[in-house]
């Protein structure tokens, strides 16, 4: 039986169709990638088929008793109160549960007969109900998301965008929903956070259908892929990279089937038009009849035909120095926390650098404080080389301004276009008709992008820093900028977690760890690699029994290596969060089997109220440090896992 099944949807603004005639079922455990180019009307399907917006035609069928889960790409929250009652309120019946259980609590310091009987009925209920369990299942998300214990109490209100956009995939994956339709859920997401949401994805038992730019994200999550077009809807049972010669080879063949067809159908009716007046009359109207029963073959459409227009070309620029930049000791911090320090970066004409690793972690930082743009506490010293021409793409986009029209912007750049050639020149970024003159406030996420980028490339450089420049860009527009940038001679160093775009583009990685930014020569796939081997290690070393010390032999210290030094730092950082797991599990069970004995003592209907309500108050404290041990008890184990 389906989950989800879409029977033939059309739909269209001032009768523009859209899409039309979409049709597909999702059952249980199926996993499915809708992919077209942006404005295609990806976002406007995923609403129709949430129920969110009615389709034209068609209709949208939901298992009976099936639950939804819906992630919008604008995450808008509505939840108010704590970051954990935003995660809860899915539950409604035990969020109720839970605020009775806290006023029954409250309540019960009158030491009335009456309180505590409420006290105790109410605390049967959330533990008849599986709240705990719940409770601990979403504190877990919440860590995995990258939300500390103490965040959990933080008012949602006080959130920035990315951390809202966590949040709001949080709470949809906490309900553990029959179907899941989840719009770019990638964004706002280091490569870590990333690699733990395929893995909670691909466990998912229900129907999955997603929206995503990340090539690696849809080849790792969705077997299926679904191609989107005006007039045409594909399905094919492989994921996104196989799908694209799959596709071609349909392409072609159903182009070859449309040319034969026309070339027949144009000669008949040249032999209707010659013989229907003369001695073949007969057969001239046969063939007509013929020509009438015909069914026609289309031309296939293309839905990336047009996206693949875009071009980024590089202006022509004079060559930089051999060295380029030369970072000594650097760091940055941030009120009391030390986002790094004691970073040394040469960086040479040619190079291509990847700064990656966790929010937070200085990744944008960094890159700033190597363009000049860094706070005026930062720490080192960057000496800059000769002859730079040099161009920053901030990934918040405030080179734009809202009230400009996509001439004007590029007008500021440029003075010496008049409006036709301003308008040329954005043709290469796939805007077209009115799109230059629209204001720049009303453009979408990949229009932002490629005007902001478009800008960038009016002037010669040949030293880019870009952060996060993929960035609500189609998948054709991402491989058409890795292609651009690959054949750039220039250097550029740039911030991302697109996997695909940094395998193409980085010859060097800067990654950030938990012993700081270490520096991967090989590129990418050598950080992964090594990412990778270093995980196999750790999950072997923790299945071997520890191997006895060797004894000490007398000899002259040698000095070590830093990569040596890092290595046994780490080394020494996770045997100590081993054996503070250890020691969680064992204060873990402690703290349950006081809360069990408490709470069987506060169903005793014998004593006295002072004794129930000191009961009760070492209930509530042992609960909280029972929530608190688990909560970092999740997070080492993840580390550890990682």
């Amino acid at each position: 039986m389906s989950l989800l099944e879409a029977v033939d949807l059309t739909f269209g603004y001032t009768n523009d169709a859209l899409f039309t005639k979409v049709g597909f079922r999702l059952e249980a455990g199926e996993r499915a990638a809708l992919v077209a180019p942006n404005g295609a009307g990806k976002s406007t399907l995923l609403r129709i088929l949430a129920g969110e917006v009615s389709p034209d035609k068609g209709t949208v069928v939901l298992a009976k008793d099936a639950r939804l889960g819906y992630y919008r790409q604008s995450h808008e929250l509505k939840a108010q109160g704590s970051v954990f009652s935003a995660l809860m309120s899915g539950f409604g019946e035990l969020v109720e549960l839970r605020a009775e259980l806290e006023s029954a609590q409250e309540n019960a310091a009158s030491g009335t007969d009456a309180a505590l009987a409420r006290l105790s009925r109410a605390m049967d209920r959330y533990q008849q109900a599986g709240a705990d369990r719940l409770e601990q299942r979403v504190q877990a998300i919440a860590t995995r998301l990258g939300f500390a214990p103490r965040d959990l109490e933080r008012e949602v209100t006080t959130l920035s965008g990315g951390e809202r956009g966590r949040l709001a995939l949080g709470v949809v994956l906490a309900i553990e929903a029959d179907v899941l339709l989840l719009d770019e859920p990638t964004n706002h997401l280091d490569l870590e956070t990333i690699r733990w949401l395929e893995g909670h994805l691909c466990e998912h038992r229900g129907a999955l259908l997603v929206v995503s730019h990340d090539r690696a994200f849809l080849d790792n999550v969705c077997p299926n892929t679904f191609e989107l077009g005006r007039q045409s809807f594909r399905t094919y049972p492989l994921p996104y990279s196989k799908y694209h010669g799959e596709r071609a080879e349909d392409l072609e063949r159903e182009r070859k089937l449309a040319e034969e067809q026309a070339a027949f159908v144009q000669k008949t009716e040249d032999f209707i038009r010659k013989n229907i007046a003369g001695q073949k009359t007969k057969q001239a109207q046969s063939r007509r009849r013929m020509l009438d029963k015909l069914e026609r073959v289309e031309r296939p459409e293309d839905v990336w035909a047009r996206a693949e227009r875009v071009r980024f070309r590089f202006a022509e620029a004079p060559r930089s120095g051999d060295i380029v930049l030369e970072g000594k000791d650097l760091g940055a911090k941030r009120g009391e926390i030390q986002l790094f320090s004691g970073l040394d970066l040469l960086i040479r004409r040619g190079d291509r650098i990847g700064i990656v690793g966790p929010n937070g972690s200085g990744k944008s930082t960094l890159l700033k404080l190597l363009a000049g743009k860094g706070h005026a506490d930062d720490q080192g010293s960057v000496r800059r080389g000769t002859n730079l021409r040099e161009g920053y793409f901030d990934q918040h986009l405030g080179s734009l301004e809202p009230n400009r029209s996509a001439v004007e912007e590029v007008r500021s750049v440029r003075g010496d276009f008049n409006t036709d050639g301003a308008r040329q020149y954005l043709a290469r970024f796939r805007f077209y008709g009115d799109d230059p003159l629209r204001q720049v406030r009303s453009f979408s996420g990949g229009e932002h992008t490629r005007l902001a980028l478009a800008k960038l490339l009016l002037e010669p450089r040949n030293l880019l820093f870009l952060d996060e420049p993929t960035n609500h860009l189609d998948i054709p527009a991402a491989e058409i900028l890795e292609e651009a940038l690959v054949g750039f001679e220039g250097t550029v160093i740039l911030v991302s977690h697109d996997r695909r775009f940094l395998e193409t583009v980085t010859t060097r990685i800067v990654a950030f760890g938990e012993s700081g930014p270490m520096v991967y020569e090989e590129g990418f796939r050598d950080y992964t690699a090594t990412l990778e081997r270093r995980r196999r290690a750790e999950a072997e070393a923790s299945r071997r029994p520890p191997k006895p010390a060797p004894k000490q032999q007398r000899s002259e210290p040698k000095a070590e290596p830093p990569a040596h030094k890092n290595q046994k730092a780490e080394a020494r950082e996770f045997e100590r969060k081993k054996k503070r797991v250890v020691e969680l599990e064992r204060a873990v069970a402690a703290a349950e089997s006081d809360l069990g004995r408490l709470r069987d003592a506060l169903k005793n209907p014998e004593a006295d109220w002072e004794r129930l309500h000191e009961l009760a108050q070492k209930e509530q404290n042992t609960a909280k440090i029972l929530e608190a041990l688990t909560a970092e008890w999740l997070k080492l184990s993840e580390e550890l896992g990682r």
